[in-house]
């Protein structure tokens, strides 16, 4: 659960968007979004390895 500390002296505008980055930071939503839909394990596996070969190749090119 997100707490925002709202003080005084602070408006509901500075609140807000202070409440907002801290549930972009959280993941909420990305989380949300990645649970609606089951993927297999070997199609999880098989996207690692994609990612890994790119950052690999990412890694030679910067050398």
């Amino acid at each position: 659960m997100l707490i925002v500390d709202a003080r005084e002296q602070d408006s509901i505008d500075k609140a807000l968007k202070v409440y907002k980055k801290k549930h972009d930071k959280a993941g909420v939503v990305k989380e949300l979004r990645r649970r609606q839909a089951f993927t297999l394990s070997s199609v999880n596996r098989r996207i690692q390895k994609q990612k890994a070969a790119y950052i690999e190749q990412l890694r030679k090119n910067e050398e």
